[in-house]
Parts: C-alpha cells; structure tokens; sequence
C-alpha cells in the first residue's frame, strides 16, 4: 500500500512534458484546477478529460502507474461520495431513518468523483514530469515577485522541494519499520478498526524519531556547506522559455476558450436528457408515495 503512493516520485521519460518549463507546468496545474469549478454539466467534464488524457500520453508516464497512486486516497473518495449522496436535499427516492438518497445528491456524487479524480491525476502528473529541483527553481522564479512585498519565496519553495523529496523516504522508512514489527509478532491487518489504529501506534513514535534524526542531519549538512539562503545565489541551469513552452500556453488558452465555450453552448443540450429522467423519477416517486 505504501509503495503505491506515486506523490513526490519522479518518473524519467524522454517527452514533450519532461521538457516543458517548470514555471508552465505549474500555471497549468493551477488553471487545471480552476478549471475544475468553471463548469457545471458532463460536457466540461468531457473536455476535461480528453485534455487530460492528451497531457498523459505525451507524458509518456504510464497510466497504470499515475493511477495506482489512487489506491491510498480510496477512502477519501467514498467518504466523499457518500456524504455528497446523503447530505443533499433535493427529490427524495429513498429514505430510510436519518439517511435520505435524492436525484440531486446521486448527481452531485458523480460530479465530485469526477473532480477529485482529475484534481489528483493533474497534480499528480506534475510531480511525476518534473524534478524536486525544478519545482522548487519554477516556483522561485514564478513568484519573484512577491520578494518586494517581503514574502521569503526561495524558502518557501526550498520547503517545498524538501518536503516533496522526503515523502518517498519517509513511506520506505514507514514500510521497514512495519515488516520489522511484523517479524516480532505485530499484526496490522485483522481485528477491528479501532484495534488497527492502535496497532499503528507503535509505528508513530519511531517513524518520528527518524523524521527529527534525517532532518536534523540535513540541517546540519546545510550549515557545513555555507548555505545561506537567497543570499547571492546562482544557478547552474538558469530557466529560459522555449518555443514549445509558448505553444505550451498556447495550448492552455485554448483549452480554457473550448471549456467554456462547450459547457455553455453544448451542456444544456446535453442536459436536457438527464433533466427530462429526472422529472420522471420524480413523477415515479410522487405516485409511488401517493399509493
């Protein structure tokens, strides 16, 4: 389970998105979960999809790969739907004590899974495109503006670049420290929910420990290597826009236009039928409750 999570990893790939900046990679990963609440019918999810599907088969990243990152959310993404599926009001088809199930609820239940299920392969997808380094070099650079208004940004992003190297770490530490405590007799996968949570206690305090000791080691090897922050700092590989980031920008303006365009023009004959269903339903359950 561990090993699944794919946040933080890096995927080597010869691709036109390995390539790409680091400063567009990350605008577009923003507009792309913006774009996620400009629309409100399938047609926006659909030409969120097709976009998304394009991105991944230029990235070369495998799709088995970018999903399976899924499997450690699952519980989220049910959570999720359930409470989008109880908590909504609307034309009741089935209630049962406090639990009442309505057409608008199932809807706006697939709407989120469709939301979440973009927002994280998206985000996803960046991390597996692009280095640590090349993060924390777009971010600074993207947001070097903000150093006039007095806003650290090259140790926000050197947070950032950290954090995101030590997550791998630190789920292979977690996976160690489990096997170990399993050769001596722990058992992490039967009993009951609350007798699991407790099994996870003894995981915690060595895992931070650990935690605390490679920070501090990192820390300390920062200071013996001078390291100073911004303070005139240069870099190796300064970042420079490319042609095929233009068309990179390109591209994401072009697929804002078609989104917006489609949801407006397209959606609500693409609604049509699934509002006509509803009314029947309605109707059904109406008469249902009459008799």
């Amino acid at each position: 389970m561990l090993r699944d999570i794919t946040i933080g990893q890096y995927y080597p790939a010869k691709s036109v998105i390995h390539r790409l900046d680091p400063r567009v990679k990350l605008f577009a990963t923003l507009i792309f979960i913006v774009s996620m609440f400009l629309f409100k019918t399938f047609v926006g999810y659909i030409v969120a999809g097709i976009a998304l599907i394009t991105v991944i088969k230029m990235s070369k990243v495998p799709f088995k790969f970018i999903v399976k990152g899924l499997k450690t959310i699952w519980m989220l993404l049910c959570f999720t739907l359930i409470f989008n599926v109880i908590l909504t009001d609307g034309t009741i088809l089935f209630e049962w004590k406090f639990i009442k199930i309505s057409i608008e609820g199932i809807r706006n239940a697939i709407f989120m899974g469709f939301r979440l299920f973009f927002l994280i392969i998206g985000s996803s997808l960046m991390t597996l495109t692009t280095t640590p380094n090349q993060l924390t070099d777009g971010m600074e650079t993207g947001l070097r503006g903000l150093k006039k208004i007095k806003i650290p940004v090259h140790e926000m992003a050197m947070m950032m670049s950290i954090a995101l190297r030590f997550i791998p770490i630190l789920m292979e530490e977690t996976d160690k420290i489990m096997k170990a405590q399993s050769a001596r007799g722990a058992d992490f996968e039967e009993g009951k929910l609350m007798e699991r949570i407790r099994a996870l206690v003894p995981i915690f305090v060595p895992l931070f420990i650990s935690a605390f000791r490679r920070a501090n080691d990192l820390a300390m090897a920062m200071e013996a290597r001078c390291y100073r922050g911004d303070n005139n700092r240069t870099r190796m590989n300064p970042l420079k826009y490319k042609k095929e980031d233009g068309l990179a920008y390109l591209s994401l303006v072009l697929y804002v236009a078609i989104l917006i365009v489609a949801d407006r023009t397209l959606g609500p004959i693409a609604e049509s039928p699934i509002t006509k269903l509803s009314t029947s339903l309605s109707a059904m359950v109406h008469i249902f409750n009459c008799l």
